[in-house]
């Protein structure tokens, strides 16, 4: 996971690690940073960047990094989501945890105490102003806030009304504790910021021990702090957050070493988002069949698509780190999935649109098993066996009855190579009385073409094939951009749904793959040659109904589709 530093130049949070290291800021602890999403959905490929970012880190320093749940929301909070982040993020990493991984929940207690510790200082206070009232007196970005009427009540009627918030005694919503700091800040986050809320529902760790949640801003430099964290990495929005999670910290006197919050830019991809509400929204409406649809930007979709680790990783690096805006072309991440399944990924051949081809002089029920390298570049992943017969597929765009001289494939009276095969010539076409479309192509084959090809035959390209007696039928599934549009900006959720592409996802039935697929495993990823790479349906593909999911075409078709 560490970046490769001897062809990329260090970015900004690489040379601060190391400046802090060098001035001995650190202590004995080193570096320890944290992953802490939030358990309310899946992630994406923005905590891709994330997790490659704060485990890198920690590794290239020789530190620590923790995957710790920000669960203080019981009400979007789910164990499902637990699950799938964990498995997310040792897949992205290659390998399983250092350590478990630990919940903001574990110190409730504490951060309870350090709540109480920030009343008796004079530092906070139990507010009885409704969430929309706490919202109209916060001010604006020109406007200073009005002061809570609650706001001076002395500490012994605080400390009171807030055990009794904790024991339960108040009804959600009708109280909360505030941080007593400036309501005329020109910073709003530390205008009386909330602290703690009445919320009775049950948490996935604790239960119902507790009925009031404090928020992420007071929780999570706390968490920091209690785990020793040195560098709290995040993105730029929570850069207006960061002069309250340092006055938390100084308020309370904690943190030994002090942790320190740096913020990086956000990842945005084109063709796609990252918003989890708006994530959320598709799953919720149907749109996609869950979290980890192959159309998703989440890590468990991508997954499913038939992306790599290490092509998620290599496309980090690509992004880079920085404070500028990280606005990332989609050619880009296809790229680097190419790249990574070009030399990994069996050579195998599938026909996605059949038309069938009748080989008329080839020997009677005769099967001759052809011998096809499964890498054309990597000796070491060895051979597959083809079967060739009397009847085959091939794609039907790979014929017409006539064509210019650049249409490098069958045409009546034309011939062609079958991929490790013989050359063929086609003498007919077999057409529909009523439809008038090609049902059948009768060719014939020189048998003595399989493996050569002398200078005096002229074909017109190479085509692939799949065998009709051995073939096995598939379901291949190819899918498109998730938006018709770069950017996914829109005014309200109507608008968004109006973005959709209705063509991200085709579903092709009656599909035909040679006979070495037939122990294929899910996840499994191949080139389709000609074709594309595809990878085994993870959630629907069995032996007897296998599915494949397009992960990227051969050539990015969409760079002249943007410039055009």
């Amino acid at each position: 996971m560490t970046p490769e530093a001897a062809t990329i130049p260090p970015h900004f949070i690489q040379q601060l690690i190391d400046s802090d290291l060098r001035a001995g800021r650190l202590g004995t602890g080193g570096v320890v940073t944290r992953f802490p999403p939030e358990p309310n959905g899946y992630l994406h490929i923005g905590h891709a960047k994330s997790i490659y970012l704060n485990f890198g880190m920690a590794a290239e320093f020789g530190g620590l990094c923790r995957l710790r749940f920000d669960d203080t929301n019981p009400l979007k909070e789910e164990t499902e989501y637990v699950a799938s982040i964990e498995s997310d993020v040792c897949w992205m990493l290659g390998q399983p945890l250092s350590e478990p991984p630990r919940f903001t929940s574990s110190y409730f207690p504490q951060i309870y105490d350090y709540a109480e510790q920030l009343i008796l200082n004079g530092k906070a206070y139990i507010c009885d102003l409704s969430n929309e009232e706490i919202r109209a007196t916060r001010g604006t970005l020109t406007e200073p806030g009005q002061e809570s009427p609650y706001r001076n009540r002395d500490i012994t009627e605080n400390l009171q009304l807030f055990r009794r918030m904790r024991a339960g005694e108040f009804a959600d919503g009708s109280r909360v504790l505030r941080a007593r700091i400036d309501m005329a800040a020109g910073n709003i986050n530390m205008r009386d910021p909330i602290l703690y809320r009445i919320r009775r529902a049950t948490h996935h760790q604790t239960g119902d021990t507790w009925c009031i949640y404090p928020t992420y801003d007071f929780s999570h430099c706390l968490a920091d702090a209690i785990e020793g964290v040195s560098h709290s990495l995040c993105t730029l929005e929570f850069e207006d957050h960061r002069p309250l999670y340092d006055w938390i910290l100084d308020q309370l006197g904690i943190g030994n070493p002090r942790p320190h919050q740096t913020e990086f830019s956000r990842l945005s991809i084109e063709y796609t988002v990252l918003s989890k509400r708006r994530l959320n929204l598709l799953v919720a409406s149907g749109r996609v069949s869950g979290w980890d649809d192959p159309r998703m930007p989440t890590i468990a979709g991508l997954r499913r698509r038939g992306y790599t680790p290490e092509a998620l990783r290599s496309f980090c690096r690509h992004i880079g780190i920085s404070r500028a805006d990280n606005h990332v072309e989609m050619g880009l991440l296809e790229h680097c999935i190419r790249d990574d399944l070009d030399h990994r990924a069996a050579r195998v051949m599938a026909v996605l649109r059949p038309l069938k081809v009748v080989i008329e002089n080839w020997p009677n029920q005769q099967v001759e098993w052809l011998t096809a390298p499964c890498h054309p570049q990597d000796p070491s992943m060895g051979s597959r066996q083809l079967p060739m017969t009397s009847e085959i597929w091939i794609e039907q765009d790979d014929f017409r009855p006539q064509a210019a001289k650049d249409f490098k494939r069958l045409i009546l009276g034309g011939e062609v190579r079958l991929r490790n095969s013989y050359i063929i010539r086609c003498q007919e076409a077999v057409t529909n009385p009523v439809s008038g479309a090609i049902t059948e192509l009768r060719c014939t084959y020189d048998p003595k073409t399989l493996g050569t090809n002398p200078t005096d035959r002229k074909v017109r390209g190479v085509i692939h094939w799949v065998s009709a007696q051995y073939g096995r039928t598939a379901e291949i599934r190819l899918y498109d951009r998730l938006l018709t549009t770069p950017g996914a900006d829109a005014d309200g959720d109507d608008a968004f749904l109006a973005l959709l592409n209705p063509d991200s996802l085709s579903v092709l039935s009656d599909c035909w793959v040679e006979p070495s697929l037939v122990d294929a495993t899910p996840e499994q990823r191949f080139q389709f040659e000609r074709v594309g790479f595809f990878c085994v349906d993870s959630r629907d593909s069995t032996p007897d109904h296998l599915v494949f999911n397009r992960t990227v075409a051969l050539r990015d078709s969409w760079t002249k589709k943007d410039s055009g």
